[in-house]
């Protein structure tokens, strides 16, 4: 970051004013009382104060000559680098009015007013988050730098805050804790410590209250069983009422179980019966014919002998009546019913006589005989089935020829006349039964009987489910059933789960019994426990004042030893975070400065050391051959010295940001030599920081890019005399 512009408006002797500065180094050059470190505060003020302070010094900056109402404004535009390398342009503008402050922010195009959120875009542009962070970096007080050489916590102080951001060191913490420590934990009999004195209240306590507590053992012994007995005895009666109303609960529930039951049995007959009731009513109405089953059954068994009847009939009339004697013709079964005989004989001879043979051990065929005489046999009995299947059709043969003989001797009239009546007598049933054949009177007779059967068939299952009550009253009843259901399932349910147990009346009977038993040595236990906690006098008011008191004293030493643990933890905690702060710090600062000692000392001292525990600087002096403290050192080494760790300070803890560099006249101890020496090497530095160096000298302005010359006061006080000068 590089300040390019800073203007200031009622801010101490800068009513108006309006700088300019170089990119590199500038020299800010001007008399005692010029504004010199005006400047350098403005610079502080812009960067890390917020608009919206209320504190003292705010209050102080106002001009003393100005209008009691102004208020500082500082305005300042400056360049920056983003993360890719790349420059850019803002400006600032803040002015300090308290809570009514206000800030201007503009960056890349962007322009921001909240005052918290302007802060942090300048402390992440900046790279210095706090202006307590700026002056132990960045902005360098030659007061500041003589006074580190008094006193070396100051600088430890500065190297802490400048790694950690702090405002304060840690030693001030360190001291406290010190104290805090040894006021806790001191052991003398005069002056004890707080551990001490709690511990022993502790102890004290403690023993009083063991004697109480024997004391007050029994009582508590028989509080505790009278109190065990009372319990027991209320959970006894509590269980015994619960198991009663149960047990009632359970046995009304059987008696609502038997008789929904009984009523859904009754249900599901009626709500039967009414089904069977409406089909037989229905099928009543349904029959599919309208003659009666036996009228219709005799006329459709005489249909069927009219059609039988006309069928012969008909035959017989198809053609003229010729009567011929044919001769039989020859039987065709009879030789093969003698060749099936022989040849059944003929095998089971063969059979048995290969047995006879083998058995009287004359001649052994084997199984030969037995195989042929079955093959004969089994041929003659094929034999035998043809031969009957031929003498059936002979039969049939010659029952049909005596039939033609017969019908060809009968006269054709005869026939005719007999076919004409059975057809009137079958024409005047198909006209009664109105059907057109006598196929459909087959149909309508098979519908009838099934019909009918099925009538049968309900009213036998009417009979078995109600018997002889009237079907009238059959829905009322089925009715009744279901109301009653439903009363008995609605008392059912509100007796809760115990309904749907099984056999909880059982247990539940066992359970009573057991309960009044446990109830009469509950009552037993505890009037025995009453009677020997009556007889017991001791009073326990005193042991449990000291309880309490033990109580409090305990609480009070847990508090006192978690602190111990706290404090001590924290000491130990910052003595390590500063040693390794302190370690990076110090090989750090030792390597950066031994360049910057060695050029400004034109090579005088090349060694510089600095001790990690309490940050003293030693270089090595050639002279003594030795390590010396910088303390032996003169001012001017004391200043180049403390003068190159700020700048390795300034290197450590910005990182990759570059704030400004603000050094008020840091080389005023410096010879010519050593002068030039430095303010190169802050030339040098400049590559790197903007370096604002302000100073009442014009030795080094020939080496600086920009030099501002401030103009000093020249108001005087016109009303008093002179000091030393008589009046005239």
């Amino acid at each position: 970051m590089r300040i390019t512009r800073l203007a200031l408006r009622d801010l101490r002797r800068h009513r108006e004013a309006d700088l300019d500065f170089a990119p590199g180094l500038t020299i800010v050059r001007g008399p005692n009382e010029a504004g010199k470190s005006t400047i350098q505060r403005a610079i502080e003020l812009v960067l890390t104060r917020r608009v919206t302070s209320a504190a003292a010094d705010i209050e102080s900056l106002a001009p003393w000559d100005g209008d009691p109402d102004a208020r500082t404004v500082i305005g300042m535009t400056f360049t920056y680098e983003d993360e890719d390398g790349g420059t850019h342009e803002g400006s600032v503008e803040k002015s300090f009015r308290g809570p009514r402050g206000q800030v201007r922010l503009e960056l890349g195009g962007e322009v921001i007013t909240d005052p918290a959120r302007a802060d942090e875009e300048l402390a992440a542009i900046s790279g210095v988050p706090t202006e307590g962070f700026f002056r132990s970096t960045a902005s360098v007080r030659h007061h500041e730098l003589a006074g580190l050489q008094r006193d070396e916590g100051a600088l430890r102080d500065r190297l802490q805050a400048s790694i950690s951001g702090a405002d304060r060191g840690t030693s001030r913490a360190r001291k406290k804790l010190d104290r805090a420590i040894a006021g806790l934990q001191a052991k003398g009999a005069k002056n004890p410590g707080r551990l001490k004195v709690a511990e022993d209240a502790v102890n004290d306590t403690a023993a009083r209250l063991r004697a109480g507590e024997e004391e007050l053992g029994r009582l508590e012994r028989d509080r505790d069983a009278l109190a065990l007995a009372r319990g027991r005895r209320t959970e006894s009666e509590t269980a015994l009422t619960e198991r009663r109303s149960l047990l009632e609960k359970a046995r009304q529930a059987e008696r609502l179980i038997a008789d929904r039951d009984a009523a859904r049995e009754r249900f599901e007959r009626y709500r039967t019966a009414v089904i069977v009731r409406d089909e037989l009513a229905e099928l009543d109405r349904t029959h599919p014919s309208t003659i009666p089953l036996p009228v219709l059954r005799a006329d459709v068994e005489r249909l069927r002998t009219a059609d039988t009847r006309i069928a012969t009939l008909e035959a017989m009339l198809e053609g003229e009546v010729q009567v011929s004697f044919e001769v039989a013709p020859e039987v065709r079964w009879r030789p093969l019913s003698r060749a099936a005989i022989g040849l059944v004989l003929l095998g089971v001879a063969v059979a048995l006589g290969g047995t006879l043979l083998a058995a009287l051990e004359i001649l052994d065929l084997g199984t030969l005989p037995a195989v042929l005489g079955g093959a004969a046999a089994v041929t003659g009995l094929i034999l035998a089935v043809v031969a009957m299947w031929l003498r059936r059709g002979d039969k049939t043969q010659k029952q049909l020829r005596d039939e033609e003989v017969h019908r060809r001797l009968r006269g054709r009239s005869e026939i005719e006349q007999e076919l004409r009546g059975v057809r009137t007598e079958r024409d005047e049933l198909l006209a009664r039964m109105d059907l057109p054949g006598t196929a459909e009177a087959e149909e309508r007779l098979r519908l009838e009987e099934a019909h009918v059967a099925e009538i049968d068939q309900r009213r036998a299952r009417l009979d078995g489910l109600v018997g002889d009550e009237p079907p009238d009253g059959l829905p009322g009843r089925r009715d009744e059933a279901a109301l009653e259901i439903e009363q008995k399932t609605s008392a059912l349910d509100a007796l809760g789960p115990i309904a749907r147990e099984p056999r909880a009346r059982e247990r539940l009977e066992v359970e009573v019994a057991d309960a009044e038993r446990s109830l009469e040595r509950a009552r037993d236990d505890e009037a025995a426990a009453r009677a020997r906690v009556e007889q017991n006098p001791v009073d326990a008011e005193e042991v449990a004042g000291l309880a309490e008191r033990l109580a409090s004293w305990s609480e009070e030493l847990a508090a006192l030893l978690r602190r111990d643990r706290v404090y001590t933890r924290t000491l130990a905690e910052i003595n390590t975070a500063e040693q390794a702060t302190m370690q990076r710090a110090t090989r750090y600062l030792e390597r950066r400065m031994v360049a910057d000692v060695a050029r400004i000392t034109g090579g005088r001292y090349r060694r510089v050391r600095v001790d990690d525990t309490n940050l003293g600087i030693e270089v090595f002096a050639p002279e003594r051959d030795d390590w010396v403290s910088v303390t032996d050192l003169s001012q001017g080494t004391l200043d180049v010295v403390y003068l190159a760790a700020r700048l390795g300070l300034v290197r450590l803890v910005t990182g990759d940001r570059r704030p400004p560099l603000v050094l008020d006249d840091p080389f005023v101890t410096l010879d010519d030599t050593r002068g030039p020496l430095a303010l190169e090497l802050l030339r040098e530095l400049a590559a790197d920081f903007q370096v604002i160096y302000l100073t009442t000298s014009d030795r080094y302005d020939h080496l600086a890019e920009g030099v501002l010359e401030l103009a000093g006061p020249t108001a005087v006080d016109t009303h008093a005399e002179p000091a030393g000068v008589p009046p005239a």
